[in-house]
């Protein structure tokens, strides 16, 4: 898929979406644009980059309709 992104230069172009990251990482774009609009890179938080700190709670993720909580629910509604 292809994503629009604006260079330093002032020049937009379509780039290949799995080049995204490499272009922010190396400060190549001030900005891409989403379904929501454009994203200017540091003013905008950007999808993957995470909270600066480790999470230290429960892993919650994967618990979605084959997970234990699911199956809790399910069996406490039968009886």
């Amino acid at each position: 898929m292809a994503i629009m992104v604006q260079f330093k230069n002032n020049t937009a172009s379509f780039v290949p979406d799995y080049d995204l990251r490499e272009l922010i990482l190396s400060n190549s774009i001030v900005a891409f644009r989403r379904g929501t609009g454009w994203v200017e890179i540091g003013a905008a938080p950007i999808r993957g980059e995470g909270a600066r700190g480790r999470y230290a709670g429960p892993e919650r993720r994967g618990l979605g309709a084959t997970g234990e909580v699911w199956k809790r629910i399910r069996i406490t509604e039968l009886q």
